[in-house]
């Protein structure tokens, strides 16, 4: 489809963005192109099998393209058959989704003893809950043991206690079930008492609990794969777009601590109903959950006051919080489940990042690391293979697009794609739609391409229309004085009248977000005597890392000017490592660790930020 406005055509296409099908679920995702298949489905939740990480040595992660076209790489010929081959079956790690498909993903044939997750990281299955069941000795005069000490006896692997929750319901149990029963055993504490064998139900679930989107993830904890995965708008968005906004909230209105509690809880327990519907689970099977998020966001969930958070100097009530009750929590579908909340670097490098961090391994790796999370706060981690060192740049809504003339979220109509040549300008719109605005990747991809035919000059400025006339005149009409006398460049048009734009002002926006981020990874580099050809792989978290283009993103100097190959879409690492520390006790006590490893650098109070920030407004640093 295409608009246009005199000569000058914009051609829509689904450029940037390839969609893939996974059979049988019928899940259907949008990804960049290139990415692996393996990689497409481990970031939206499906499992598909594999020992190695997605490394292509174990040779299970095996697949079959059932529409769109896949090339057979050597790994494919040493895994298959030539009639196999033939049928389309690759190996998921290797098959790169450059183009449109549809996949069937064969169920787990048997039950992995370690779990995939994270960016190439893989845990030993060994999750904090336990199920056992236990056929007990009914009481007897001769036999007077007490009942839990009777189930204690029985289990006496583990020292565990019990609460008043559970003791209450205890003996009515035992009897009524004839001392048959299941003991379900979080770490070192008992949760339930259920009757029968119920060894096969155990389930927990992992909340990434952003500030705009929250997402939940079903897993079962005996094979340690998702089994389902839901997400939502956080319904706190009324009360501001960002963390200051909500901690300014609570500071005017005595209320509204109350109410935003409210609707965090209502976020996760409506969360928690859908990934119970979709995947047939009862929420009395789910016995675990973890959550990662922002120190405002969780103290918000929480009903702690965050006014310290958003005044200096930045102080948060705990860095690590105590283990509780979902039911304590708000969440009674789940009562007794216990909740784990990641600790946190600072009060806005928070416990997402931490799982973030644990996700990507950046304790664990040698190489010189950077870990950018893009939003309105920008999380940095850099890692030298000894050293850690983290901070927090505020780069402001532009990325989201919110403070954007024509900008949106990703949705239908977005244009999260922009191709511009001196000769043509190309848009990538969400849902195939008319274009109806710019959400974040699309604005980057427009100020990097405007830039690099010469239309917009090293200091973000739009040339004039002599200028444009002499190096783009088949685009130069799109380059227009708007009547509030503010230069902008039309990026679409719905019957003849400019629809989608960007202007002077927007541009603006991204360079004071860019140099923001810059100067905070720069910053980072210099305290540990580092270049950027030093670093060897830079990790784009979040959602919006997911769908930036590297190329761009090295354009205008968002991130180091590497090789493209060593800017990696980590996808939503937040999410990962709650999974993890769902999956692993280990991994639990590693997130703890990371508290001692890395050191937080706080960029408010260093004299050399503006002339860093200064340097890096520039669209060629």
């Amino acid at each position: 489809m295409s608009n246009s406005s005199d000569s000058t055509s914009s051609d829509v296409t689904g450029i940037g963005r390839v969609q893939l099908k996974f059979e049988p679920s019928g899940q259907e995702v949008r990804v960049p192109p290139g990415v692996s298949v393996f990689d497409a489905a481990s970031w939206n939740g499906l499992a598909i099998d594999s020992t190695c990480g997605g490394h292509g040595t174990c040779k299970k992660c095996k697949i079959q393209i059932l529409e769109g076209e896949v090339p057979i790489s050597n790994l494919d010929i040493r895994a298959f058959s030539s009639e196999q081959l033939a049928d389309g079956w690759r190996l998921a790690c290797v098959a790169k989704a450059n183009s449109n498909l549809k996949v069937d993903v064969p169920p787990l044939s048997t039950r992995p003893k370690a779990a995939t997750v994270g960016v190439g990281r893989q845990v030993i299955l060994r999750p904090a809950v336990q199920k056992r069941y236990v056929e007990l000795a009914e009481p007897s005069l001769h036999d007077q043991a007490m009942d839990l000490e009777r189930l204690q006896n029985a289990i006496s692997d583990i020292e565990f206690t019990a609460d008043l929750t559970v003791l209450r319901t205890l003996p009515t149990i035992l009897r009524a079930a004839h001392w048959k029963v299941t003991a379900v055993i979080n770490d070192d504490v008992l949760v339930a008492v259920e009757p029968g064998d119920t060894t096969a139900l155990n389930y927990a679930v992992a909340f990434d609990l952003g500030t705009t989107t929250v997402v939940a993830t079903l897993l079962d904890l005996t094979t340690g794969t998702p089994v389902a995965v839901k997400s939502m708008l956080n319904k706190q968005q009324p009360f501001g777009a960002d963390v200051i906004s909500r901690i300014s909230a609570t500071m005017l209105d005595v209320n509204a601590l109350g109410l935003m509690q409210s609707a965090a809880l209502d976020t996760l327990n409506e969360l928690l109903a859908e990934v119970c519907a979709e995947s047939g689970v009862a929420a009395t099977n789910i016995y675990d959950l973890a959550i990662a998020g922002n120190a405002t966001m969780v103290e918000l969930l929480l009903g702690v006051d965050p006014e310290p958070v958003g005044v200096a100097p930045f102080i948060t009530v705990t860095r690590d919080w105590p283990s509780f009750t979902a039911g304590e929590l708000g969440l009674a579908a789940l009562s007794g489940a216990r909740c784990y909340i990641f600790p946190l670097f600072g009060a806005y490098v928070g416990g997402d990042i931490v799982a973030g961090a644990l996700a990507t391994g950046m304790d664990r790796d040698k190489r010189v690391r950077l870990l950018i999370d893009v939003g309105t706060n920008c999380e940095i981690v850099l890692s030298d293979g000894d050293k850690i060192l983290t901070t927090a740049a505020p780069a402001g809504p532009a990325f989201e697009a919110a403070s954007i003339s024509c900008g949106m979220r990703a949705a239908d109509g977005a244009i999260e794609v922009v191709q511009i040549t001196t000769q043509e300008v190309t848009l990538g719109v969400i849902g195939d739609a008319m274009p109806v605005g710019l959400c974040g990747s699309g604005l980057v991809d427009a100020v990097y391409a405007l830039h690099k035919c010469g239309l917009l000059d090293d200091s973000g400025r739009f040339v004039t229309d002599e200028v444009a006339q002499t190096i783009a005149p088949a685009i130069a009409n799109r380059l227009v004085t708007r009547d509030n006398k503010e230069r902008s460049f039309i990026l679409a048009w719905d019957n003849h009248e400019p629809s989608v734009y960007l202007s002077q002002r927007d541009v603006r926006e991204l360079q004071f977000a860019k140099a923001s981020i810059a100067t905070g990874w720069r910053l980072l580099l210099d305290e540990l005597g580092l270049t950027d050809d030093d670093v060897q792989q830079v990790l784009l978290a979040g959602s919006f890392g997911s769908y930036l283009s590297p190329v761009s993103a090295i354009g205008i100097g968002l991130v180091p000017k590497l090789p493209v190959a060593r800017i990696v879409s980590a996808g939503n690492v937040a999410g990962e490592g709650a999974k993890m520390v769902l999956l692993s006790q280990a991994e639990r006590h590693g997130a703890r660790t990371l508290l001692d490893e890395v050191a937080y650098v706080e960029l408010s109070d260093r004299a050399d930020f503006n002339d860093k920030f200064m340097a890096e407004l520039a669209l060629n640093s």
